[in-house]
């Protein structure tokens, strides 16, 4: 039986310009399970009256930023199609029946372009696997919406393994311990290890989500992994965006306290991206170092996303062969 096996990743915009991120703000701020508006018809207004006139342009020069940090265009689609060839390489050492996709929630190559490509190579069995260590509905179920959308159009449906998360998995978080032990190898050891996630809105975990507590358990696992004391490490979110209650402590808000304080060195790890993007190279390694030096901080480093790095790849080929 020949295999299918989907990587995915939230997107990125074809290129760095504010038709393209037009294009792309509106495919991924029209997903419900992204924007859950109370109210539909003043959301709909405000997004395209409003939002998708103004943060496009500012949205551009971010990603004119970061583009070409790793290869041309776009680094999270390099990362992805990069990790994409190293669990090839690892997999198709044992077995010879996998055919490997890669295809992104919101933008391209989307996801039901890479499931058509499959289902043309003849795959009965489909392994999709959203690289989201945490799960939320925001992401994860996102992603399983368009894949169950696009393969119960086909005449023939074919088997679907899908991977929820993996926050859990003992590979995953020596990965992360690692990267932070090679880091203040480099770096030194900071005052504060500061764990930043992508943030969600607060009615969202009281709907039900379960993301802040896969966020929680991450953080602890590294903290034990790396022998720290609680004083030792910050767990906080990034990414804020609108008017409403987020899930805090915030990261630009922690890290200004901490400044505040007379903490004068940190160092920031994002656990739940698992490729280097916007939210990290551009919003973490510069926004937010800006905030902590402009708030009294003097040394501030970014620990890089897993990437492509061997272990990494040995981990999510072990995921993936759970699934065979």
């Amino acid at each position: 039986m020949k295999i299918g096996i989907l990587l995915s990743n939230l997107g990125t915009p074809d290129e760095p310009t504010k038709t393209a991120l037009k294009r792309y703000l509106k495919e991924f701020l029209s997903d419900p399970r992204v924007i859950q508006p109370p109210n539909k018809l003043i959301w709909w207004l405000a997004l395209n009256v409003v939002i998708l006139n103004i943060r496009p342009a500012k949205s551009a020069l971010n990603y004119a930023k970061i583009w070409d940090h790793f290869g041309d265009g776009s680094p999270l689609l390099n990362i992805t199609n990069l990790q994409l060839q190293g669990i090839k390489k690892t997999l198709l050492s044992q077995y010879d029946n996998l055919v490997f996709e890669v295809g992104m929630r919101y933008g391209n190559p989307s996801i039901p372009s890479a499931l058509k490509k499959l289902q043309a190579q003849g795959c009965e069995k489909i392994i999709a696997f959203p690289l989201y260590p945490q799960y939320s509905d925001t992401t994860t179920r996102s992603t399983l919406d368009v894949i169950n959308k696009e393969i119960n159009s086909w005449k023939k449906t074919p088997e679907l393994a899908f991977i929820n998360d993996y926050y859990q998995n003992k590979g995953y978080i020596q990965c992360l311990a690692d990267s932070v032990t090679e880091h203040q190898v480099k770096f030194g050891k900071p005052e504060k290890l500061m764990i930043s996630f992508h943030g969600i809105p607060q009615r969202f975990v009281d709907d039900g989500d379960v993301y802040y507590d896969h966020c929680v358990s991450t953080a602890t696992s590294l903290a034990k992994a790396l022998k720290l004391d609680d004083n030792e490490y910050q767990l906080c979110f990034q990414s804020i965006f609108g008017r409403e209650e987020w899930v805090k402590p915030h990261t630009k808000a922690s890290l200004e306290s901490l400044a505040s304080e007379g903490v004068s060195h940190v160092q920031i790890i994002c656990p739940g991206f698992s490729a280097d993007c916007l939210e990290t190279l551009e919003e973490i390694e510069e926004e937010n170092k800006g905030y902590f030096i402009e708030a009294g901080g003097q040394t501030f480093s970014y620990i890089p996303a897993l990437n492509d790095r061997d272990d990494h790849i040995k981990t999510l080929s072990s995921i993936i062969a759970q699934q065979l």
